[in-house]
């Protein structure tokens, strides 16, 4: 019985201990001494660069730079020089994978890469059938920009067609312009910024490699959440 009284006085404590707590109004988030101002974490915006891994000034450094960080990150990164030399590295990425079909999105780039595979095409920009698009061996996309910093590509929702089609497919083909490489982070956003505010798109991405896990015995495992291939064809 005593156990029981003891118990029930504690839940009671520690009842009123908390309706005391709910009396006093919280601080706001980073507000220190009374005072209501935030105070961001980290060095800052401005400031950003000043810690952030040096990237080179010239852009000959920085596509060495982009092309180091992504062939670490087991992504295949290809510098080309006309169309003629990207169509050949469409056609041979088609033979070497095998594919029978593909989905895309409507695009200047897009459009002449699927012309240029003539394989069958699923748009995801005009309304697709999921079963359809399951079934597409590769994902061709546009993008927004190249980040030297860390071998990352940004895509939004606009750029690559739609949320699905940098991410369903098993291989992951984005096709890039030479002045979309940018230096590093606070590049890529200023330019994100510069194209879309103040009507952004719903999904803004940074995808750095392609899907991978090492949760189990920390061995690497690629394409356990996306794509297994990402290859990056830059003229």
């Amino acid at each position: 019985m005593k156990k029981a009284e003891t118990i029930l006085n504690e839940r009671d404590n520690i009842l009123g201990r908390i309706r005391e707590a709910l009396k006093a109004s919280a601080p706001l988030p980073g507000s220190h001494g009374g005072s209501h101002e935030h105070t961001p974490a980290g060095p800052p915006a401005s400031h950003a660069r000043e810690w952030l891994p040096a990237v080179g000034t010239s852009a000959a450094e920085q596509f060495e730079l982009f092309a180091r960080n992504a062939a670490d990150l087991k992504a295949d990164f290809q510098l080309l020089a006309s169309r003629e030399e990207l169509k050949a590295a469409l056609i041979k990425l088609r033979d070497a994978g095998k594919w029978q079909r593909i989905a895309s999105h409507g695009g200047e780039l897009t459009d002449f890469a699927g012309k240029s595979l003539g394989l069958p095409v699923t748009l995801t920009d005009r309304g697709y059938d999921v079963q359809e698009m399951e079934q597409c061996d590769a994902g061709i996309t546009e993008c927004d920009a190249l980040i030297a910093q860390t071998g990352s590509v940004a895509v939004t929702s606009r750029s690559a067609g739609g949320r699905a089609l940098s991410v369903l497919p098993p291989h992951h083909v984005v096709i890039a312009r030479r002045d979309q490489l940018v230096a590093d982070l606070p590049a890529a956003f200023a330019r994100l910024q510069e194209k879309y505010a103040p009507d952004f798109p719903s999904m803004i991405s940074f995808i750095t490699g392609p899907s991978r896990t090492g949760d189990i015995e920390r061995i690497l495992v690629l394409g356990a959440h996306g794509p297994k291939k990402l290859t990056i064809l830059c003229i």
